[in-house]
């Protein structure tokens, strides 16, 4: 039961973007495109499971006065790893993500889980935490990825779904559309958890 509830803390209670509001300049940075959103929450899980798995086995001979330091040389390693692997396979997500990829190093959400979740916990925990936080991220970039593209772009997963009267609403794939979306799907999801039990 343990286990089951520190995976699904991520995915909507303790969502990141939409509950806790951390990772907001990737989240508006990268979602005007749903393969965009997903490709970014994908690398940002797989840090996060080995981040908070690695920080799990070592927390207890990581000396507390160095513990941050070490925790991003950890999360930089798997952030390291990860980008290879996306410029080995995918060269056309590697080109839209671009800088956000070496940047998950410094990602408030997977260091706010190695410092107040990983280091605390034990690693099968730690990992679920990972994969719920992970899922809660990419679920969240793809929802506003999602409204961002269609609206945007006329386009779903880079298929085209309106005929060629459809007019683009262009501001949705600009930085202030990324902010109305980024609004409205935190008020939404705040409407429909309020007065569920925490």
């Amino acid at each position: 039961m343990s286990l089951f509830k520190d995976f699904s803390n991520g995915l909507i209670k303790e969502n990141p973007v939409l509950r806790l509001v951390l990772g907001t300049c990737p989240t508006l940075a990268v979602t005007t495109a749903v393969f965009n959103g997903i490709g970014m929450g994908i690398a940002a899980t797989a840090v996060l499971i080995g981040s908070n798995l690695i920080i799990s086995l070592i927390k207890k001979i990581v000396p507390n006065e160095v513990r941050i330091p070490i925790y991003v040389i950890v999360i930089a390693s798997f952030v390291t790893v990860v980008q290879m692997l996306i410029k080995a396979y995918s060269p056309q997500l590697d080109q839209q993500l671009g800088i956000f990829i070496p940047l998950i190093v410094v990602n408030c959400i997977i260091l706010a889980r190695a410092e107040s979740f990983a280091a605390k916990n034990p690693p099968l925990n730690s990992i679920m935490d990972g994969i719920g936080m992970g899922l809660g991220f990419t679920l969240a970039l793809v929802i506003i990825s999602a409204f961002r593209e269609v609206f945007g772009a006329g386009t779903f997963f880079g298929m085209q779904l309106f005929g060629a009267g459809f007019k683009p609403a262009l501001i949705m794939i600009l930085p202030p559309g990324g902010f109305l979306v980024f609004g409205l799907t935190i008020a939404a999801v705040n409407k429909l958890t309020a007065g569920k039990k925490a």
